[in-house]
């Protein structure tokens, strides 16, 4: 499962990135702020499963 999380959780920082270049390319101030949020919502989760195999 821990493993699943991981890449989902990257999967997701990687489409916040997407979003947050095709913003700035596009000049699209609201596409760039969604980007960055998925990024910290994605570095977020990674950090708690990071957390949860520091006690296996």
């Amino acid at each position: 499962m821990g493993t699943d999380d991981k890449a989902r959780n990257k999967a997701e920082e990687l489409v916040g990135k997407a979003k947050e270049k095709v913003g700035e390319a596009t000049n699209d101030r609201e596409m760039q702020a969604k980007g960055k949020a998925e990024q910290s919502k994605a570095n977020l989760k990674q950090a708690g499963e990071n957390v949860k195999d520091a006690f296996k």
